[in-house]
């Protein structure tokens, strides 16, 4: 059933920056889809955002699983005939932010973090892209991290020179890879494509010691689910603010 109001799907969106970005979607008017590991995590979540006024669908997403994936693309391909807006939130961290063990990351912790914040998010993009493209102005937002950056991380007085976890790091400056080549792929479609940082935000992942809260953690890829005609592509941005890839 196809329909002209906007139409969001966020992965990870039973809690934290995800959820977050689902409700400040749905005050923009976006019908937002709630992708979660578990049915009843999604369903709880989205059910929240409708008391609140929102039209919003919780689904069983594990971005790692195929069959997920697939019955995703069906379901809003049989409820909307479209996807405007795709946020590509949910991401994993394995070991301490602080401290400098790449010697020892095994392949195990490796394959599993690129599993949920690479791998997944490019076959998840892959698949829904055929939707995408029946949107008038297509969005797709991949949550990546300062963390990501390569040329912050070879500078030693740069802020984040002291996090150096390598599997999450090296993760998300693959993730940059994909927004940058399909971006270019998509650069004569309407269709625009970023990475994100939302901040060190106070989540699970984050902690009590990080200094933003959620509501502004979900900010910046609220704003990039949102470009108008003229936003950028293939860029990485915060809060407006460019960063080094």
């Amino acid at each position: 059933m196809a329909q002209s109001k906007k139409v969001a799907l966020i992965t990870g969106a039973n809690r934290g920056i995800g959820f977050e970005t689902a409700k400040q979607l749905g005050e923009q008017g976006v019908t937002v889809v709630l992708g979660s590991r578990k049915l009843s995590d999604a369903e709880a979540a989205a059910a929240k955002l409708k008391s609140a006024g929102t039209h919003a669908y919780g689904i069983q997403l594990d971005v790692t699983k195929a069959a997920d994936r697939t019955a995703a693309y069906k379901f809003i391909e049989e409820h909307f005939g479209k996807l405007d807006i795709l946020v590509n939130n949910a991401g994993i961290a394995a070991g301490d932010f602080f401290t400098n063990t790449t010697s020892k990351t095994t392949e195990d912790e490796l394959k599993s973090v690129y599993e949920t914040n690479f791998f997944s998010v490019v076959g998840l993009t892959q698949q829904l892209l055929p939707l995408i493209k029946k949107s008038d102005a297509g969005r797709i937002v991949n949550l990546s991290s300062i963390l990501g950056s390569l040329a912050l991380h070879a500078d030693p007085k740069s802020p984040i020179a002291g996090s150096k976890l390598f599997s999450y790091n090296s993760s998300k400056a693959a993730l940059n890879a994909f927004t940058i080549h399909l971006a270019d792929e998509l650069r004569n479609t309407p269709i625009k494509v970023n990475s994100v940082h939302p901040g060190w935000v106070k989540t699970e992942m984050g902690t009590d010691a990080a200094p933003m809260e959620i509501p502004d953690g979900a900010k910046t890829s609220v704003a990039a689910a949102l470009l108008g005609p003229d936003g950028p592509s293939g860029h990485f941005i915060h809060l407006g603010q460019e960063l080094p890839w």
